[in-house]
C-alpha cells in the first residue's frame, strides 16, 4: 500500500482529484455579430486560469479566421480553436436553404453532437443551441448565456432567455426587464458589464474619410416590422448622396441582406430588401458595407459624429462616447411608453427621410437637451466599473462552473455494501 494517500475503498468516494471542467464557447451563426460578445471572455478564462479546460468551437471557416486573429491579438496564438463542419451530403441542402431560414445553425448542432457529449459547459451568445438539451438529448449539459447586445427589443426578453444555468447580463436595465418577467433563476445571474468594449479600450478613433466633413451612422435593422429600410432606407442613401455637407456610413445590421426574403416572426411580416444602387458605392463620401468584420467589431461606432437608426442595439454602443442621436420611424410607432423603445429618448424621432439634411442639422444644434438622456440610458444599460467586463464575466464562469462541479461530486451515490 502506498503510504502518500488514503486509498478509495468500498462505500467511500475517491480522493483523487476531479478533472478540470470541459468549457466550450460556441459560435454558430451566419454572421460575425456575435462574437465579441462572447470571445473575450474565452480568450481571459484561458489566460488566467488552469481550472477549466477551453475550446472554442467555429461553425464557419471565416469565424475561424476571426477568432485566431482575435486571439492572436490577445497573446494566445496556441489557443484550442476549432472549426465545427456539417456532415458532407448536407452541405448542398444547407447552402440552398440558408438564404431563406437557419438551416445550418440547427443541422451544426444535430451534425457535431459527439464534440457537445465532451463538454460539461457550453457558453453561448444566442439562443438557438437551446435545441442541444430540449431536443437533441444532451439534458445535463450546463449552459451560460452572455447575450449578444444591450438593446431594448422584446425578443431579448422572451421565455427562452429564461432557459439558461447562468446568464451573463451587461447591467441593471437587463436583470431587471428579465426579473420582471420572471426569467431570471435564483443566483441564475451575474451583471459584468460588456466584454465587446474591452477589446477596443485604449484604441483610437477610425477616422474612414479623406474629409473634414461630420459623418452620420445609418444603421437600419433587419426585421421588417422594425426597420426603416424597406420604407425610408433609400431615401436616406439619396439625401446623404446628394448632401455636400455630411459623409454617410451605411452599414446596415448585418443580417439585413444576407436573405434574400426577411421575415418578422414574432409578428408575422415578410420583406425583400431589394439592392442597393451602384451609384452609392461608388459615391466618395459615403461608405457602404452591408456584413464585414468592421459593422461588427465597432469601427462605425466609433468613428462616427451622429448615429441614425431605428431599432438596433449598436446605438447603445454608440452612446458609449454620448453624441447626437436620430430615429426614423418608418411604422407609425406608439413608442413613448413603450420599453422596446426607451433608446428613442436618446434623440429626436423622425416620422420620414424627407428634408432630411435639415433634420441632421436640428439633431447636431439639440444634442445638448438629449445629453442627460443618454447618459442615463447607457448607465443603466452597463455597468462598467473600472474592472475589464471580460474579466468579471469569467470569474463568474468560474465560480459557476466550481458550484456546479462540487454539486455533482456531493451527488454522486456510493453503493453500500451488501
Amino acid at each position: 500500500m502506498r503510504a502518500d494517500g488514503p486509498v478509495a475503498s468500498p462505500g467511500t468516494a475517491s480522493e483523487t482529484a476531479p478533472k478540470a471542467p470541459r468549457c466550450g464557447f460556441l459560435f454558430n451563426h451566419d454572421q460575425l455579430h456575435q462574437i465579441a460578445h462572447s470571445a473575450p471572455i474565452a480568450f481571459e478564462l484561458i489566460r488566467r486560469s488552469t481550472q477549466m479546460d477551453v475550446t472554442l468551437l467555429a461553425s464557419s471557416q471565416a469565424q475561424l479566421d476571426y477568432l485566431q486573429c482575435a486571439a492572436a491579438r490577445y497573446g494566445l496564438a496556441q489557443a484550442d480553436i476549432r472549426l465545427l463542419h456539417l456532415p458532407r451530403w448536407l452541405r448542398p441542402i444547407a447552402r440552398a436553404l440558408d438564404g431563406i431560414m437557419p438551416f445550418s445553425r440547427i443541422t451544426m448542432l444535430l451534425g457535431n453532437l459527439a464534440t457537445f457529449r465532451t463538454l460539461d459547459l457550453l457558453v453561448v451568445p444566442e439562443k438557438t443551441s437551446l435545441l442541444l438539451r430540449t431536443h437533441f438529448g444532451l439534458k445535463s449539459l450546463k449552459m451560460v448565456h452572455t447575450r449578444h447586445g444591450a438593446g431594448d427589443r422584446e425578443v431579448g426578453f422572451d421565455r427562452a432567455s429564461g432557459k439558461f444555468d447562468m446568464v451573463l447580463v451587461s447591467g441593471q436595465k437587463i436583470a431587471d426587464r428579465l426579473q420582471r418577467a420572471g426569467l431570471l433563476k435564483p443566483g441564475g445571474y451575474r451583471i459584468v458589464g460588456y466584454p465587446k468594449f474591452d477589446m477596443h479600450a485604449g484604441t483610437a478613433r477610425p477616422k474612414l474619410f479623406d474629409n473634414d466633413r461630420p459623418t452620420v451612422l445609418y444603421n437600419p435593422h433587419c426585421s421588417p416590422r422594425l426597420s426603416s429600410w424597406y420604407r425610408d432606407g433609400l431615401a436616406v442613401l439619396e439625401a446623404f448622396y446628394q448632401s455636400d455637407k455630411y459623409n454617410l456610413i451605411f452599414a446596415p445590421h448585418v443580417m439585413l441582406f444576407s436573405k434574400r426574403v426577411q421575415v418578422s416572426l414574432d409578428r408575422l411580416r415578410l420583406d425583400w430588401p431589394g439592392r442597393i444602387p451602384e451609384r452609392y458605392r461608388n459615391c466618395a463620401h459615403m461608405l457602404i458595407d452591408t456584413g464585414s468584420a468592421n459593422s461588427c467589431n465597432m469601427s462605425y461606432t466609433r468613428a462616427a459624429d451622429l448615429y441614425l437608426g431605428d431599432a438596433s442595439s449598436q446605438v447603445y454602443e454608440f452612446l458609449l462616447d454620448p453624441r447626437p442621436c436620430a430615429f426614423l420611424d418608418s411604422h407609425d410607432t406608439d413608442w413613448r411608453e413603450d420599453n422596446n423603445y426607451q433608446h428613442w429618448h436618446a434623440g429626436p424621432v423622425l416620422g420620414s427621410a424627407q428634408h432630411l439634411e435639415a433634420s441632421i442639422d436640428e439633431v447636431f444644434a439639440t444634442h445638448a437637451d438629449y445629453l442627460p438622456v443618454q447618459r442615463r440610458l447607457f448607465e443603466y444599460s452597463f455597468d462598467l466599473n473600472g474592472t475589464p467586463s471580460a474579466q468579471r464575466a469569467a470569474e463568474a464562469i468560474e465560480c459557476f462552473a466550481a458550484t456546479q462541479l462540487a454539486t455533482r461530486s456531493a451527488a454522486v451515490a456510493v453503493s453500500p455494501a451488501y
